[in-house]
């Protein structure tokens, strides 16, 4: 025992000469940590009137709850659960009873069922529709907690075997069992016995964990508006003015001559003075007080565990910043809330929601938390156009049936609220029809010009290629380069088949435009048997997924691998060692089809 005791008294840093360690010299060899625990009426003045405390207790609330949930089931079987949670007026009251949770270290969800005897567990397999007849939001204040439960064996070890609450009369009082309840822990305690088991089973408020940060930001805040009041201040020298004080007639003459002095000043900007009186304005500066302001306005968001963007409404300040980094570590934490303490606390809540929407329980049936990121509408319409090219990709490969996606689509759809009431129009249109996605219709197809050769289905040869759009960037690149006799049709090549195939077992690509950004992969390279070809080399998921299609679909080609690449120049003396490869914007056109020219 005295050799643990040695090597814990030496396991510390220290220092004869600069006094580290020494409890007579060293100022933190004295330091501990305490706990300053926060009555109800304090933390209720805060939540009241300090508007930092109620954001840091309501936002993180409020985040973990306003995207809802996404139902994995029948589309008429979410709509049951959803109008269900409508009635019971759900998120409103998951909203109340997290805010309470935050603020006073715990609150719940009283599930009401109509039974008369409340003592006893509650069964969610006796829930039938309708059977949830309300939720009530209580606050740790609302119950009284019975004692805890020790038993290991038990579902409800560590916490209170029952709670009572106030009866029909002011003196009487109903015990409860606790499987009644969704219960919710503000700030859990590190060990519920450590204090003698005062908190019932419930936690600490969030407000006692950020409470000296809180102090310390709304000091510093007070100080620098007092400081307004004090930035200008008037100092006048006046002969003789201590000796002539004791004289009060002295006293209301100066009073007087001051108040003219600054009447005056006021008219006309002239001060009026005595030849031997001095004037002098000291001006306080306020150029480093944001900054310090800022400081403890991050070491509180710090102690909230909320970025500052989201906790103050502004945008995030410093070059290269963008707050996106800070915003998806917040929501990675709500999401874990939400997975770690929401889902568990409301599972025996949701097993009666179902039951009281569907009349039973399907076992397929589960949820998810919808993603917090709000994307804005330009980055909707990219996932809907890249989710709806998908589907048709789909749709040409064969593995589904076009009815088959037609349901999951409209289901994806409806979902992301994309198209509202497009599940309405489906119902319509019946379960029965058939989109025909493949395209087999009767009326004429409009045919691009670009593929009018492709009319005959008899197999040819086929020369597949993207024009360059934006030829003159590439053009003056290429002349300041010493280029001389540029390529006048700037292309990519993407198919070369001398083995003849049907065109329309080629199909079509994603898209008819091509726009690759600046930047990226790019390589110059003298390409051909001799290297005559002065390409460009670059790259495109796009060239090479079709290449790779015409090559599966029995094209031919006639080189070992394929490189996508624009030929700026063929033949001439250039040394492409001293050339700088092209880093701007590419922009090719439609897929153009044609047979060889010299096949």
């Amino acid at each position: 025992m005295g050799e643990v005791i040695k090597m814990r008294a030496n396991d510390s840093l220290r220092s004869v000469v600069a006094g580290l360690g020494d409890p007579m010299r060293d100022k933190m060899a004295m330091t501990t940590y305490g706990f300053q625990m926060l009555d109800e009426l304090q933390i209720a003045n805060i939540y009241r009137s300090n508007w930092m405390g109620r954001k840091a207790v309501d936002i993180p609330a409020l985040d973990a709850v306003r995207k809802g949930r996404d139902w994995q089931a029948e589309q008429d079987q979410i709509e049951l659960i959803e109008a269900e949670q409508n009635r019971l007026g759900f998120w409103k009251k998951l909203l109340d009873v997290l805010i309470k949770a935050r603020l006073w270290g715990g609150a719940a969800l009283y599930i009401g069922t109509g039974d008369t005897n409340l003592a006893l567990p509650l069964d969610p397999t006796r829930i039938g529709k309708g059977g949830i007849k309300y939720l009530t939001v209580m606050s740790r204040r609302d119950l009284a907690a019975g004692e805890i439960d020790q038993d290991v064996m038990s579902e409800f070890y560590g916490k209170p075997s029952y709670y009572e609450v106030t009866g029909n009369s002011a003196n009487s009082m109903v015990r409860i069992h606790p499987s009644r309840f969704a219960i919710f822990i503000g700030a859990d305690q590190a060990d519920s016995f450590l204090n003698g088991g005062i908190n019932q089973g419930w936690g600490d408020s969030v407000l006692e964990a950020m409470y000296s940060a809180m102090k310390n930001a709304d000091a510093t805040a007070a100080n620098i508006a007092s400081l307004v009041f004090e930035a200008n201040v008037d100092v006048f020298r006046i002969p003789e003015f201590m000796s002539s004080l004791s004289d009060p007639e002295y006293s209301k003459r100066l009073m007087d001559r001051f108040m003219l002095a600054a009447t005056a000043k006021g008219i006309n900007r002239a001060l009026l003075l005595d030849k031997e009186e001095e004037y002098e304005r000291k001006t306080i500066s306020f150029a480093t007080l944001p900054e310090v302001m800022q400081s403890f306005l991050q070491q509180f968001c710090g102690a909230a565990d909320i970025p500052m963007t989201r906790f103050l409404g502004t945008a995030p300040s410093g070059l290269g910043s963008n707050g996106d980094h800070s915003m998806a570590n917040y929501h990675d934490r709500i999401a874990s809330s939400q997975t770690l303490e929401i889902t568990p606390a409301l599972y025996r809540l949701d097993e009666c929601l179902i039951r009281s929407a569907l009349g039973s329980r399907p076992p397929e049936i589960f949820y998810t938390w919808a993603p917090l990121e709000q994307m804005s509408e330009k980055e909707l319409a990219e996932i809907g156009k890249m989710n709806a090219e998908t589907a048709e990709i789909l749709v040409r490969t064969g593995i589904f049936t076009s009815t088959e996606l037609r349901a999951v689509v409209g289901n994806q759809l409806v979902e992301s609220g994309f198209y509202p009431g497009l599940d309405q129009a489906m119902d319509d249109t019946g379960k029965d029809f058939d989109p025909d996605l493949g395209g087999d219709d009767t009326e004429e197809e409009v045919v691009p010009p670009q593929r009018h050769a492709a009319n005959d289905a008899a197999p040819r040869t086929l020369y597949v290629r993207r024009d360059v759009i934006n030829r003159s960037d590439i053009v003056k690149w290429a002349t300041a380069q010493g280029f001389t006799d540029i390529v006048p049709d700037l292309h990519v090549t993407i198919a070369y088949s001398t083995q003849p195939v049907d065109w329309f077992e080629m199909g079509e690509s994603w898209s008819s435009r091509i726009e690759m950004a600046a930047g990226g992969p790019r390589q110059m390279e003298g390409l051909g048997d001799n290297g005559e070809y002065k390409a460009l080399l670059i790259t495109a998921s796009e060239l090479v997924w079709r290449h790779k299609h015409f090559i599966e679909q029995g094209a031919s080609w006639s080189w070992p691998e394929y490189q996508p690449h624009i030929s700026i120049q063929i033949g001439g003396d250039i040394d492409l060692s001293k050339v700088e490869p092209y880093q701007g914007k590419i922009i090719l056109g439609p897929e153009i089809f044609e047979e060889l020219r010299d096949a």
